[in-house]
């Protein structure tokens, strides 16, 4: 066998890895858009979730166990 044919049979083995490898990179690509569209969903249901809990937005700068707090709304 001369070297080129050595090398066209080589280049054509290649060529189905390479297409194996191109279709695994689909296959990612569209579990990863549908991550995405999952990811964005969820975000997107967190967010409704805070506004209903706060409708203001403003979370202000509350703090656990503020002893001022406590004293002046009479629980201390």
């Amino acid at each position: 066998m001369s070297f080129g044919k050595l090398m066209e049979m080589y280049q054509f083995f290649w060529m189905f890895e390479s297409h194996a490898q191109q279709r695994l990179s689909w296959q990612d690509a569209e579990e990863m858009r549908i991550a995405r569209v999952r990811a964005e969903a969820q975000a997107s249901a967190q967010l409704q979730a805070m506004l209903q809990a706060n409708p203001s937005g403003s979370l202000g700068s509350s703090r656990l166990n503020d002893e001022d707090i406590l004293i002046r709304s009479g629980l201390l």
